[in-house]
């Protein structure tokens, strides 16, 4: 009876982080630009909506077929591992410093060029 409650808990708990995942993946992708996507030779935003978009529908109406359950797993690794830092980085080259960051200057330097003082 305890082994039937905790197989039900770690159960739960497997649905509810695979659905956080497949919701984050989904809202990540939607706010990419599309752009970004053909920048960084990767599937197209629309393939990627539907995608993460049926892997977040199957895990919220827990659709008892394992197969789709899987095959959604797999493309939000792939999402999160291959496409997600490759648009990172097309998205980054092109949107500038933040803040915070440093050029590589020297600490003298102001923001129209170094400061010497004179």
């Amino acid at each position: 009876m305890l082994f039937e409650g905790f197989q039900l808990t770690v159960m739960t708990l497997i649905s509810v982080v695979l659905l956080a995942l497949a919701v984050f993946t989904f809202v990540d992708a939607a706010l990419r630009r599309e752009d970004a996507y053909r920048a960084a030779d990767k599937q197209s935003k629309p393939f990627w909506l539907i995608i993460l978009g049926l892997t977040a529908l199957v895990n919220v109406l827990q659709i008892p077929f394992l197969l789709l359950q899987l095959i959604g797993l797999v493309a939000t690794i792939v999402y999160i591992v291959d496409v997600r830092p490759a648009l990172k980085q097309v998205m980054g080259a092109s949107r500038g410093r933040r803040w915070g960051q440093r050029r590589g200057g020297s600490s003298s330097d102001g923001p129209y060029g170094p400061f010497n003082g004179r």
